[in-house]
């Protein structure tokens, strides 16, 4: 399954987890202008169009361009890229911000609509918001696996969780036959509906076109603005043209160099520090369904531990009228769902509250539909094929499904509540065309101008040690921290790192390495 790494502030939406990386195959040998790593010139000399968008913020335009499904056969199929922007609201510009709000499935295109909250009014200014939907995402050519009904099962696959290890998925042979037989039907419906598209769709190749973006724009350099599993774009793009960096800001990182289970496993750990926040906060309020004042965090979380218990026993209420059973796997994803970003807190207190009092689950239900793009009762956006196409395509991932059930007993031994729904979130990788996936590697950009990795102490998806990793990894990179919780830094509260990306983006002002904002928590805070 996979949960997926994405700015909150994004689509109302949230993000989270499997990634990897993959070593950089561009070829940066045409000119800074061109853009696409040896694309034809009829790629990289198309001419943009810009129209009124049909939707969103008002004044922003919208085009496409096309790119190669496959930069090995440049002469082959073309696909599409929809891309939106946002004019700079200045007269004296920059050029342009790209900017993508993580996944991988999430959508850059509608991420433009959310520039006033995204981005500072200083850097709106002086840059063009652009961005686009990555290969296979939403209005680019997007890639389709299981339609609405069978992702509905997909995702409501209960691998268990909680204190006890009675607790874990069926592991006998039947029930690991069964476990395996649906992530080998997510793989077969991938390959049944576009398999040179599920070929394609890395983050290598996500790269790749954003060069060939950056110069139909105009642009010498690339200025960018990643969010979560924006930063893998970035990091990538800058180790495939380094000499084409001017800015990237990569928020809430992940690190490339780990493989697609090890990232399971340790993304875990970010959702339990993240709960004891969250239950924490919980119980010094009055509407705290979890405990009251005096109760302590384990008291709390043993509350909530014994609830999803009885939902694995007895599915909760869904008054949607679709069908949905709210058990143990549904109602896990709502609590997760809410978890990135400390605004969300009070709705997942609502839900739990209507669950534990009423037997309700609808308002968990539809946080977890939030957290999967599922934007009606009807339909999903493609996002969760996107989702785990790029996860499988960017790293090696084990192939014996024993493999799994390992990690997920190691993963509820330091994260009981979501690390073996988190540890079988991998599983549909193992199935994955191995000529598909990207050999595992760190990511160095060697030559390119500093990078910024912005890093929070407390983040739910991306545990800070990734910002960390990435930040070591990259020749140029240096590290910003925000001390708190939720998922990404900038735009989150804290003037200080939000002052410090700024005049990046602005200045290319490059501030001490590990520059930490922790003593500026209090003052914002107000």
């Amino acid at each position: 399954m996979g949960t997926r790494l994405r700015d909150p502030l994004a689509v109302l939406l949230v993000g989270t987890v499997l990634l990897t990386g993959c070593t950089g195959g561009g070829d940066a040998a045409d000119g800074g202008g061109g853009g696409g790593g040896g694309a034809r010139p009829e790629i990289t000399e198309q001419e943009l169009v810009w129209e009124e968008c049909e939707s969103g913020l008002p004044g922003s335009e919208c085009t496409v361009f096309e790119v190669p499904l496959d930069y090995e056969d440049p002469d082959g199929e073309r696909i599409e890229i929809a891309v939106k922007r946002f004019p700079a609201t200045g007269n004296d510009t920059i050029g342009s911000l790209m900017v993508n709000p993580g996944g991988p499935g999430g959508s850059g295109y509608d991420f433009v609509d959310h520039a006033p909250y995204t981005v500072s009014e200083a850097v709106r200014e002086s840059f063009d918001v652009v961005g686009f939907d990555p290969r296979g995402v939403g209005r680019s050519t997007p890639l389709t696996c299981l339609d609405a009904e069978e992702i509905d099962e997909f995702l409501g696959t209960d691998y268990g969780g909680g204190e006890g290890a009675d607790d874990l998925a069926d592991l006998s042979p039947e029930g690991l036959a069964e476990i395996e037989a649906k992530n080998r039907e997510f793989v077969e419906a991938c390959e049944e509906n576009d398999p040179d598209l599920m070929r394609n769709i890395g983050t290598a190749d996500v790269a790749r076109d954003m060069d060939v973006l950056r110069g139909l724009l105009g642009d010498e350099e690339l200025t960018y603005l990643g969010a979560s599993y924006g930063t893998h774009i970035g990091a990538q793009y800058a180790d495939q043209f380094p000499e084409r960096v001017r800015a990237l800001v990569l928020d809430g990182a992940v690190d490339p160099s780990q493989d697609q289970l090890s990232i399971s496993v340790e993304q875990a750990t970010g959702f339990e520090t993240a709960l004891h926040s969250f239950v924490q906060d919980c119980l010094t309020r009055p509407d705290c369904p979890l405990g009251s004042r005096g109760s302590t965090v384990e008291e709390g979380i043993a509350v909530l531990d014994a609830f999803l218990e009885g939902a694995a026993a007895e599915p909760l209420a869904n008054t949607t009228g679709d069908g949905r059973e709210v058990n143990r796997a549904r109602a896990e994803l709502g609590v997760l769902a809410a978890l990135y970003t400390e605004n969300w807190w009070p709705r997942v207190r609502e839900a739990l509250t209507d669950a534990m009092e009423t037997g309700d689950g609808t308002g968990l239900l539809l946080l977890g539909d939030d957290l999967y793009g599922r934007g009606d009762l009807a339909e999903y956006e493609n996002s969760t094929a996107a989702l785990t196409a790029v996860n499988c395509s960017d790293s090696v991932a084990p192939r014996e499904v024993e493999a799994y059930a390992d990690a997920a007993a190691e993963a509820a031994e330091e994260s009981p509540m979501f690390g073996p729904m988190l540890a079988w979130g991998a599983l549909t990788c193992a199935f994955w065309p191995e000529d598909a996936v990207a050999p595992l590697g760190e990511l160095n950009a060697p030559g390119a101008d500093p990078i910024m990795v912005v890093g929070t102490t407390r983040d739910s998806a991306t545990p800070y040690a990734w910002a960390e990793a990435l930040a070591g990894q990259l020749d140029s990179g240096f590290l910003v921290t925000r001390d708190g919780d939720g998922h990404t830094g900038y735009r989150m509260g804290d003037n200080c790192v939000d002052t410090i990306v700024d005049d990046y983006l602005l200045e290319l002002a490059v501030p001490e390495d590990g520059m930490a904002c922790a003593a500026h928590l209090a003052d914002d805070a107000g």
